[in-house]
């Protein structure tokens, strides 16, 4: 346990040194984006439509509201009086030039390299990013944030993140890890792996996935598997724990028989964001809690 938390402290301490030696970029920097593409940063972004609902909360946290001039339907909440373009894959490009933007922040997925040529034919600038774990918002800050002429805030903004993480990890005990199903989705079963910024999370909390041999992030697991695994706790979001206590299959599942159900604010561990480290002090709390009441 000792070991893990050394390496984990150890990585966001890298990571947030990356960022630091990152801040250089600015009006004229070249960046590479996450599809290989070379994006020059000639002036600060003004209009920005954001398709990556990790960016569109970071945009906001840095204080771009004022130039987010498009989201996905998928970004609600602060962000839900921004025009709505459309789905973030495979998007919608007549919907996005509609909105004249000088830079579109897309997620890194092969379904949207049509549209980043299409954007850039058009003399639109793009940033595609791939922003799945926990680490990848430490890499993406300094692009996004020169991008949009608000580097400061954005290293500060990643940097918080790294350290509330950072405290987390340091507030664990070398004891052993409770261990936990994560209860994602009903039918089929899905779970996280190691795969997931989730499971990294469970990790700095302290806790350990009962799947957390699988590599995937989302792994299809069977309900008697996480029988035979028997987790101190069963992890789920307000409704699925819910379905859960009522269910008559899950009593199969001790923890869920004992009581053993730890409630999710899926609101803040929804996104691998700026939002982390609240999820990582949130999901510390909870298992402290249930530790304290067995």
């Amino acid at each position: 346990m000792r070991c893990v938390r050394f390496l984990f402290v150890a990585w966001l301490c890298v990571a947030a040194a990356c960022t630091r030696a990152e801040r250089a970029a600015g009006a004229g920097a070249v960046v590479v984006d996450d599809f290989g593409d070379s994006v020059r940063l000639a002036a600060p972004a003004r209009r920005v439509v954001s398709l990556n609902p990790v960016m569109t909360e970071f945009l906001l946290a840095i204080g771009a509201r004022d130039r987010l001039v498009g989201r996905t339907h998928w970004d609600l909440g602060p962000a839900a009086d921004v025009p709505d373009v459309g789905d973030g894959m495979q998007p919608n490009v007549e919907a996005i030039l509609a909105q004249r933007p000088d830079l579109v922040l897309l997620y890194q997925s092969e379904s949207n390299r049509p549209a980043a040529r299409r954007l850039r034919a058009a003399g639109v600038m793009t940033l595609t990013l791939r922003t799945d774990r926990v680490a990848d918002l430490a890499r993406v800050a300094p692009i996004v944030g020169a991008a949009v002429g608000l580097d400061s805030a954005a290293h500060a903004a990643s940097d918080s993140v790294a350290a509330t993480i950072a405290a987390v990890v340091a507030s664990t005990t070398p004891t052993q890890r409770p261990t936990l199903f994560w209860h994602i989705w009903d039918a089929p079963v899905i779970t996280i792996g190691a795969g997931s910024y989730l499971d990294e999370l469970v990790e700095a909390a302290g806790g350990r996935s009962i799947f957390h041999d699988l590599p995937a992030a989302s792994p299809q697991v069977a309900l008697e598997e996480i029988v035979r695994r028997d987790p101190m706790y069963v992890l789920a979001g307000p409704a699925g724990a819910e379905r859960i206590r009522t269910s008559a299959a899950w009593q199969a599942v001790r923890a869920v028989r004992e009581g053993r159900i730890l409630v999710v604010d899926t609101a803040l561990v929804g996104k691998p964001g700026v939002r982390m480290g609240e999820a990582a002090v949130h999901l510390r709390a909870l298992l402290a809690a249930g530790v304290s009441t067995r």
